[in-house]
C-alpha cells in the first residue's frame, strides 16, 4: 500500500465517530481543528505527558486520564522534592541499612566520622538500645565488628554477654580470625584476670589501678561506695604491696595483708592513736570484702593474668557469657579488662580500635561507669570507640557518671521501646524531635532510629546478607556461611 492510500484509511479512521478513539493523535491547527492528514504525533518522541488533541473527545474521556487525582497536603508533597529526601548519609564508612523515605543506603562508621575532615561527630562513642529480641545485637555485630574489620587498620574486642550453647556468641567469629575467645568461669577452669597486672600501671599509673581497685570493691558490696578512711586504707596497702613486690607482678592477694596494717607506715605515726585505730579499723573492712570476693570467685581473679588474654588479632573476645548474671563478676571483669586494654593499647597505636561492651548496663549504670568517664580522653587518644548495648536507659541516674557518658555518645541507634516511658527517655535525651517517641514504640523488628553528630534522625532498616542473617541467628552461622 502506498503512502496516499495510508494516508486516506488513516483519515477515513478518524471520521468515524465510532472508531475515532482508537486513531492516534495528529496535528492540530491554531484554531483547535483536527488536520486529519496531517504527521501523526508520536507521544513517546515528546517531552512530557501527551497532550489532548481535542477539546470535545476530551470532555467525553478520550485520550483523558484513567483515574482522577486523589487530593493532597504541602506535608505529603515534600517527597516530591528531592532537596527533601536526598540521601540522609553520605558514601563514608560502612553500609549500615536503609533510610526508609528516601529508600537510599545509610553509611556510617563513628571511627571514621571522628577522623573525617571536617568531624562530622565530636565523640566516637556509640549507644544502642532496644527491646530483647528487637535486632540490636544483629545491628551491632554486623555494623561495628563485622563490616568495620573489612576496613584497613582496624581492629575490634567484644566483651561478649549472651550465651549460645555453652559459648559466647561471638566465639564463631573470633575463630574465624584464627584467634580463639578468651573464656572467664567461676569454677577455676577459666581465664584468670589480676586487676593489679603491670600493664594497667603502663596505661593508667598507680593511680589508675587505685581507682580500679576502689571501684572493684564497691562492686563486691553491691555499690556501696567506700567512705574516706577505706579509700585512704586502700591506697595504703597499694603502695605497701608495689614496694614489696618488685620483681614480679603483685596480684590482688598480696594486697590484703596490709590492708589495716599500717605500723610500718611512716606517714601514720604523727596520727592520734584514735585515727590510727580508726584508719586500722577501715582496712580490715576493706580486706573482709576482698576475702569474700576472691572466695566466691576462685580462679577468676586470684592470680597473674593468663597468657591467653592476648589483643594480638583482629577480633579479641572476652566470653563473659558462663558468669552468673547477678553479683559482681561480670561488672568486675569488665573494668579490669578495660584497664588492662588501655595499658596494652596505649603501646600499641598502629589501629583504631571498636570496644563492644554487650549488655554494656554493667560498665554504664554502675561504678564503672567512672573508669570510662575519667578515661575519655585516653580512650580518644589511644583510637578507640565504645559502642555500649543495653536495653533502656530510664534506670540510669540522672546525675550519675553514666549519663554524662550517654549524652557524650554522638552515634545514636534506637530500635523498638514499647513502652511509652522508655521511648519518651530516648527521644527526650537524645533530642529527637517530639513525634518520634511514638515511631520508637511502634518499630518493626530490624528497623530502628539512627541520629549521629547533629544531623536529624533517620528511620532506618537494617539490611543483611545472606551470610549476616546466619552469623547473627545460629551459634555456627560463620560455619555455615563460608560451609562453600
Amino acid at each position: 500500500m502506498n503512502n496516499d492510500a495510508t494516508s486516506t484509511s488513516k483519515s477515513r479512521l478518524w471520521g468515524l465517530p465510532g472508531l475515532r478513539k482508537f486513531a492516534p493523535p495528529t496535528d492540530v491547527t491554531a484554531d483547535g481543528n483536527d488536520q486529519g492528514g496531517g504527521a501523526e504525533i508520536v507521544p513517546w518522541s515528546l517531552p512530557g505527558t501527551p497532550l489532548r488533541t481535542n477539546a470535545g473527545a476530551a470532555r467525553r474521556g478520550q485520550y483523558g486520564p484513567a483515574l482522577d487525582g486523589a487530593p493532597t497536603t504541602t506535608r505529603q508533597a515534600e517527597i516530591l522534592n528531592t532537596a527533601l529526601i536526598g540521601p540522609p548519609t553520605g558514601t563514608r564508612g560502612v553500609v549500615n541499612g536503609r533510610d526508609m523515605l528516601s529508600r537510599t543506603p545509610i553509611s556510617h562508621d563513628p571511627v571514621t566520622a571522628y577522623n573525617s575532615e571536617p568531624r562530622e561527630v565530636s565523640s566516637p562513642n556509640v549507644i544502642v538500645m532496644g527491646d530483647v529480641g528487637a535486632g540490636k545485637s544483629s545491628h551491632t555485630k554486623c555494623n561495628y565488628v563485622v563490616r568495620p574489620l573489612l576496613l584497613k587498620g582496624r581492629r575490634a574486642v567484644v566483651f561478649d554477654k549472651k550465651d549460645q550453647n555453652g559459648e559466647g556468641e561471638y566465639s564463631n567469629v573470633v575463630r574465624h580470625y584464627g584467634f580463639e575467645p578468651i573464656r572467664f568461669t567461676v569454677d577455676g577452669t577459666g581465664t584468670t584476670l589480676n586487676l593489679l597486672d603491670p600493664m594497667i600501671a603502663r596505661g593508667t599509673g598507680i593511680q589508675g589501678q587505685a581507682r580500679l581497685l576502689n571501684i572493684v570493691t564497691r562492686l563486691a558490696r553491691g555499690d556501696q561506695p567506700l567512705d574516706g578512711w577505706e579509700e585512704e586504707a586502700l591506697r595504703a596497702a597499694l603502695r605497701a604491696t608495689v614496694e614489696r613486690t618488685q620483681g614480679r607482678a603483685p596480684v590482688l592477694a598480696d594486697v590484703l595483708p596490709n590492708l589495716g596494717n599500717i605500723t610500718d607506715d611512716p606517714e601514720y605515726q604523727a596520727l592520734s592513736p584514735t585515727a590510727r585505730d580508726d584508719l586500722h579499723k577501715a582496712g580490715l573492712s576493706v580486706k573482709w570484702t576482698l576475702n569474700g570476693l576472691l572466695d566466691e570467685y576462685t580462679g577468676l581473679l586470684d592470680g597473674e593474668t593468663s597468657k591467653s588474654v592476648d589483643l594480638s588479632g583482629k577480633l579479641t573476645s572476652f566470653d563473659l557469657s558462663q558468669l552468673p548474671d547477678d553479683g559482681p563478676a561480670v561488672p568486675v571483669v569488665m573494668a579490669i579488662g578495660n584497664m588492662w586494654m588501655l595499658g596494652r593499647l596505649r603501646h600499641e597505636r598502629d589501629s583504631a580500635t571498636t570496644v563492644v561492651y554487650e549488655e554494656g548496663w554493667h560498665m554504664i549504670g554502675g561504678p564503672g561507669a567512672q573508669l570510662i568517664k575519667s578515661n575519655q580522653k585516653l580512650s580518644r587518644g589511644l583510637g578507640i570507640s565504645n559502642v555500649f548495648v543495653m536495653h533502656k536507659g530510664t534506670d540510669i541516674p540522672t546525675d550519675s557518671p553514666g549519663m554524662a557518658i550517654i549524652q557524650e555518645a554522638q552515634t545514636v541507634v534506637v530500635y523498638r521501646q514499647s513502652r511509652p516511658d522508655d521511648a519518651l527517655w530516648c527521644q527526650q535525651t537524645f533530642g529527637l524531635a517530639p513525634e518520634t517517641a511514638r515511631t520508637i514504640e511502634n518499630l518493626a523488628d530490624g528497623h530502628y532510629i539512627f541520629k549521629y553528630g547533629s544531623h536529624p534522625e533517620t528511620h532506618v532498616q537494617h539490611i543483611r546478607s545472606t551470610w549476616e542473617r546466619e552469623l547473627t541467628n545460629t551459634d555456627e552461622g560463620l560455619a555455615a556461611g563460608t560451609a562453600d
